[in-house]
């Protein structure tokens, strides 16, 4: 074998347990006992306190480049990505240049992507008026599904669909056999809500209501059901649409649905005044909603946990005038989702499996990526070093984000990651050694 990792504890199907992990040609090899005589070019022993974990997979990532790689970038998206024990990201094809709404603007992307990944990156492609003709193509050269809006995307060259448009989206990934992933917020509903000026969070919040999360949710639901489309709901924030999300389920609605770190992490009580830095769309909701999103996950109506890490430049953040009404929305926090999700899973009763779960079983199945998210014989030898009980403090100057912005900026964190592997191979930083992966 090229590499045996022995560890007192490993994340497998059956739970924490100890086990020597053989890897061979980048991938899963061997699963023994503790104990067990395997031979390798490299011996790799875990300590008692470090864990080792199936690498995470994050399936909602923005990384902005080519266009906006001041927001980010490949590199440095992939660097933070591996810095927290993530192996595999799915980019999303907006607020890069161009959007990745058909085939050509798919291969730009991959171009600029090509040798300067750290981590395996596949790509969402776009649906937007004027060129719902170009999903079939986009399925075709490699996409894993197709990403909408129901309002506003925050830039104008990635457009909404109407109620008429996303009609058509589903009936075409349906019978392409695809997936539309959707931001559900109504826009009318978005549109009678006050409008928000000045540095009040508490304004911000009541402009962007759960009822516009909920109606629109509705109408996905309603369509998914009359085309048969399979349909996956971003950034949960709003728990008022769980019981719906799981009543369509029941029904046998083909839907899966996220939630994110910030929305399992913060309080809308706990933002002060001027913080543009917790601006996202939808919004971080108060302490009860929190809770019942925990439940979501625990109950298994929220399927999985992604970052939606959605960076830009200090500037764009406002924070000279702490106006939520004029600073970009989005949470930076690709390197932090794993210590984020777990301080506060372990707090309410959850196993490191769970996290497994949410964070890498999930987003990988959602995917259709089968050899990610897991340790088993025949998997990607992706694997994340994670000591769960060690704690830090979040500073964003040592972040491997492009620009030093985050939510989590002082936040105490339980849990660091010791070292990140992708088919066998230690991340270093030094070299990428990532590849673009495609539709399975």
């Amino acid at each position: 074998m090229d590499l045996v990792l022995r560890a007192p504890r490993v994340i497998t199907a059956e739970g924490e347990v100890s086990r020597a992990v053989g890897v061979s040609g980048g991938r899963i090899t061997a699963i023994e006992p503790l104990d067990a005589v395997l031979s390798a070019d490299r011996v790799i022993e875990l300590s008692e306190d470090e864990v080792l974990l199936p690498g995470l997979v994050d399936s909602h990532v923005h990384v902005n480049d080519p266009g906006r790689s001041e927001w980010e970038g490949f590199e440095t998206a992939t660097a933070a990505a591996a810095a927290g024990g993530v192996t595999t990201i799915v980019d999303m094809p907006l607020n890069s240049l161009p959007p990745t709404v058909d085939p050509e603007a798919l291969a730009v992307k991959r171009k600029s992507a090509e040798g300067r990944v750290h981590v395996d990156v596949g790509f969402w492609g776009g649906a937007i008026p004027g060129k719902l003709d170009q999903l079939p193509a986009l399925h075709e050269a490699g996409v894993f599904g197709f990403k909408c809006f129901l309002l506003h995307s925050g830039v104008d060259e990635f457009p909404p669909l109407d109620p008429a448009g996303l009609a058509e989206g589903l009936r075409t990934v349906n019978e392409i056999d695809s997936m539309m992933i959707v931001h559900a917020e109504d826009s009318d509903e978005i549109a009678r809500a006050p409008e928000v000026t000045g540095g009040h969070y508490a304004d911000f919040l009541r402009s962007r209501p759960r009822g516009a999360e909920n109606l629109a949710i509705a109408h996905v639901l309603d369509e998914a059901r009359r085309t048969g489309a399979r349909v996956h709901i971003l950034h949960l924030s709003s728990s008022d649409a769980l019981p719906m999300l799981a009543e369509a389920r029941r029904d046998g609605v083909r839907v899966t649905v996220e939630t994110c770190p910030h929305y399992l992490s913060f309080i809308a009580e706990e933002i002060v005044d001027g913080a543009t830095q917790f601006k996202c769309c939808p919004p971080i909701r108060e302490a009860e909603n929190r809770e019942l999103l925990w439940r979501g996950l625990a109950d298994g109506v929220i399927d999985c946990v992604v970052s939606d890490h959605s960076p830009c430049t200090p500037e764009l953040k406002r924070f000279d005038s702490g106006d939520f009404g004029e600073a970009w929305g989005g949470i930076s926090s690709l390197q932090l989702g794993l210590p984020a999700v777990w301080t506060q899973a372990r707090a309410r009763g959850h196993a490191l499996a769970d996290v497994v779960r949410w964070m890498a079983l999930r987003p990988a199945e959602l995917t259709g990526l089968r050899h990610k998210g897991r340790i088993e014989v025949g998997a990607d030898a992706d694997f994340c070093v994670f000591a769960p009980d060690e704690a830090f403090v979040v500073d964003v100057a040592k972040l491997r984000h492009r620009n030093p912005v985050s939510a989590y900026h002082g936040r105490p964190l339980a849990g660091v990651v010791r070292g990140t592997w992708l088919r066998g191979r230690e991340i270093t930083g030094e070299q990428p050694f990532g590849e673009l992966l495609t539709r399975p």
